[in-house]
């Protein structure tokens, strides 16, 4: 038997995305954000509403990075996203997060976060949505394994748990991609 409940916006997994950008006086800012994903192989896309500070500094700078929230920094990745930059100026120092400038784009990344895309604006679509390039991945040594590949087991990103506002981490591996279901055919 199910159990039905309407139209909800239980998307799994939804990754816990804090976004990084420079504030018009060059001090960094973040923001956590739940709804957004790839547009394409090399894209991003994120939902975000005109009145955060964060849309505003993609759209005056052109960049923007997408860094992934860890098991580790919960509590500060939480943090950027329940205090609005247009309030407190300083969210990013109070976080705890320690930014350090792009090589490839005018937004900062964060050392705390091992993970991030670094973006290029190319456009606002017709419903707001903003729509990046990726230019870069940067992943920090210390998620990778000794092949010199992202370990999840290392890394260990969370997702966001939108029907009771949890935070999870994402669990161990339990197939391969583009080979188990070849045993099917």
């Amino acid at each position: 038997m199910r159990k039905n409940f309407g139209s909800k916006s239980w998307f799994y997994p939804l990754p816990v995305l804090i976004l990084g950008t420079y504030n018009p006086d060059g001090t960094p800012d973040a923001m956590n954000a739940a709804w957004g994903g790839l547009y394409d192989a090399d894209k991003v896309v994120l939902c975000l509403s005109a009145g955060h500070r964060t849309t505003k500094n993609i759209q005056a700078r052109g960049a923007f990075t997408v860094s992934f929230a860890d098991a580790a920094h919960v509590v500060p990745a939480d943090y950027v996203g329940v205090v609005s930059g247009n309030a407190e100026p300083d969210k990013v120092k109070k976080a705890g997060f320690h930014p350090v400038r792009s090589e490839f784009v005018d937004a900062p990344l964060f050392e705390e976060l091992p993970v991030a895309m670094e973006c290029t604006l190319l456009k606002v679509n017709e419903d707001g949505n903003i729509i990046g390039q990726i230019q870069n991945v940067s992943v920090d040594e210390s998620v990778l394994d000794a092949g010199g590949n992202l370990s999840m087991d290392a890394f260990r990103p969370i997702a966001f748990e939108p029907a009771g506002s949890g935070y999870h981490v994402l669990g161990g591996k339990v197939g391969s991609a583009f080979r188990d279901g070849l045993r099917l055919k």
